[in-house]
């Protein structure tokens, strides 16, 4: 009896025939184009945050320290249980919601839908001016809303004018001050992403809605709004994002003054890290915001799946 052979099937058993790589190989030589990215990565990226994981479990400090020791939890221990923290908490919570959530996500859909209907002079001017406030860098901006808002300021001249009473904005309510300048600064990336979405908003859902008897705010609640609901959802995520971080705004118009009044974390940290020389308790308290920023992230991104199933 003849024996009988077959040959193998597929193309990976074709190329092994042919006596071409195997598939680890295959697969190792289309990642290498990325390798250099990856390597970028590690060093610029997860290394310093590596290092500022360790850092967060010592004592280190600037100046007079004998040495470097692992203290394990003691710096988030303290931090937790220091009144000072748990105030930078509480306004960096009033200064991502007020500034960020309501008011650059609320005035950049206002400012979008807006500009749908305004004539072109008008959209080329506020363009102008919004995307204006938001290019400047973070501490020329602060100088320009301190010598807005400060005793001598722009707007107590403007109140002065009106025979309203006047007061130092930046001492009376300074989180008020710095959540107004965070609005004023960013809302022109809000606008953007809202116009952007608004565009591709289908004209015959609009005009089914208006042929319906439906007004402009029946309109804009019950089609516009559901139809970006994801843009709504991206634009939160990468502005509360980009307001949990913001220090140099803060810093340049009060300090986090007067007192701790507008001593939002990045603030606080930075004092502790390099004002009061503990960097480990600055770094521990750097990794909770760390910490924060991903929770706000995974919140949105599930939020997103959401939207997709």
């Amino acid at each position: 009896m003849t024996a009988l052979t077959t040959t193998p099937r597929g193309s990976g058993a074709r190329r092994r025939a042919r006596g071409g790589p195997p598939a680890a190989v295959r697969t190792l030589l289309r990642g290498l184009p990325t390798l250099p990215a990856l390597v970028l990565l590690a060093v610029f990226l997860a290394g310093p945050i590596g290092y500022c994981v360790y850092y967060a479990f010592t004592d280190m400090q600037l100046t007079g320290a004998t040495g470097t020791h692992f203290t394990g939890l003691d710096n988030f221990t303290r931090a937790f249980k220091d009144a000072d923290f748990r105030n930078a908490v509480w306004l960096t919570f009033v200064f991502v919601v007020g500034s960020a959530v309501i008011g650059q996500n609320t005035l950049g859909l206002a400012l979008a839908v807006l500009m749908e209907k305004a004539s072109k002079p008008v959209r080329s001017l506020t363009n102008g001016v919004v995307i204006a406030a938001w290019v400047l860098p973070e501490v020329v901006a602060g100088y320009l809303m301190y010598a807005f808002f400060f005793d001598q300021g722009s707007l107590n001249e403007i109140l002065g004018a009106l025979h309203l009473p006047r007061q130092n904005w930046l001492y009376t309510m300074p989180i008020l001050a710095v959540c107004l300048a965070n609005v004023w600064r960013g809302t022109a990336f809000s606008m953007m992403v809202f116009s952007a979405a608004l565009n591709d908003v289908p004209q015959e859902l609009i005009e089914a809605a208006e042929m319906d008897g439906a007004g402009p705010w029946q309109r804009l609640w019950r089609v516009t709004l559901p139809v970006i609901r994801r843009s709504i959802l991206t634009n939160l995520m990468l502005i509360t994002l980009q307001t949990l971080s913001v220090f140099g705004l803060i810093y340049t118009m009060t300090r986090g003054g007067p007192g701790n009044k507008s001593e939002t974390l990045p603030v606080f940290m930075y004092q502790q890290a390099f004002q009061n020389s503990l960097i480990g308790y600055g770094t521990a308290i750097a990794l909770v915001l760390l910490l924060v920023g991903a929770l706000f992230s995974f919140v949105y991104i599930r939020l997103l799946k959401l939207e997709d199933d």
